[in-house]
């Protein structure tokens, strides 16, 4: 069934436990990841990036993951990520996403809210949430122009106040696409904004960040943890030495079925570790 955020996050916030938000790079990935959440039994976020928006054109993605989502037995928020567009911000939610973010962690502090307010009228009208990043999280590689900011705890109180978001991303010590878990996370700062503000926090980079971590991290105002990198390992390592081992077939669909269960073990285990 398709909900938004607000159907899952503020429970998350006031509990011991957290939503994990995969991101997706295709169908098969997002298919894997249904199974596991109706496997455990939980509620997932589906999170379309941005190099899967612009191979297939948000409208083509929708159109790609809705019919799952609707006859999921498991609440599913089918989330666009990281958008700097409101144009396409607007085409997912008419094309049916039930949830996006307006990334406006680039812009002064006062053009991120003005513009993240814009995004939350068009979005609550439509039935769907938005999330809001404050401060800037950083990428381990790819996209060079993101600064590296953290997130200052004034500035998140006026974010939260003013920008009518519903959730906020904040910049601690996370990074994107790390290989391995070994980013250095500011419990204090993060206290710091949680104890100031009442939106559910949002914890990007979840792959570089220490088990041990996660699980103290979950028992804070953090609601959602983006997690990607570690999904990307499961399929293409695994899809990899599927191949090699069976040189002479060529089939996209026969592989690809043989590398999902190693994503569906992979989203159980965040699972499992958030809950």
């Amino acid at each position: 069934m398709l909900v938004n955020l607000n159907d899952l996050l503020p429970q998350a916030a006031a509990a011991a436990y957290s939503v994990p938000c995969f991101s997706i790079f295709g169908f098969e990935d997002a298919k894997a990841v249904v199974e596991a959440a109706e496997t455990v039994n939980k509620p997932v976020i589906l999170s379309c990036n941005k190099d899967m928006v612009d191979f297939y054109g948000v409208e083509t993605v929708a159109a790609m993951l809705l019919n799952g989502v609707h006859n999921s037995s498991v609440p599913v928020c089918l989330h666009l990520d990281h958008t700097y567009d409101e144009a396409i911000v607007f085409r997912a939610l008419k094309a049916g996403f039930s949830s996006v973010m307006f990334d406006g962690s680039q812009l002064p502090l006062v053009e991120n809210i003005a513009r993240t307010r814009v995004v939350a009228d068009v979005a609550h009208a439509l039935g769907a949430s938005v999330e809001g990043e404050i401060g800037s999280v950083p990428y381990n590689e790819g996209r060079d122009h993101i600064k590296t900011i953290d997130t200052r705890p004034a500035d998140a109180v006026r974010f939260a106040r003013e920008s009518g978001a519903d959730c906020m991303a904040v910049s601690v010590g996370n990074i994107h696409r790390m290989t391995e878990p070994s980013c250095i996370i500011d419990f204090g700062l993060l206290e710091q904004i949680a104890t100031k503000v009442s939106l559910p926090l949002v914890i990007h980079g979840a792959t570089g960040i220490r088990d041990a971590d996660m699980k103290k991290l979950k028992k804070s105002r953090v609601a959602k943890f983006n997690i990607g990198t570690c999904l990307r390992q499961a399929l293409w390592h695994n899809l990899r030495e599927q191949m090699n081992n069976e040189p002479h077939k060529f089939d996209r669909i026969y592989f690809m079925k043989k590398a999902m269960p190693f994503v569906t073990e992979e989203a159980i285990r965040n699972f499992e570790l958030l809950s």
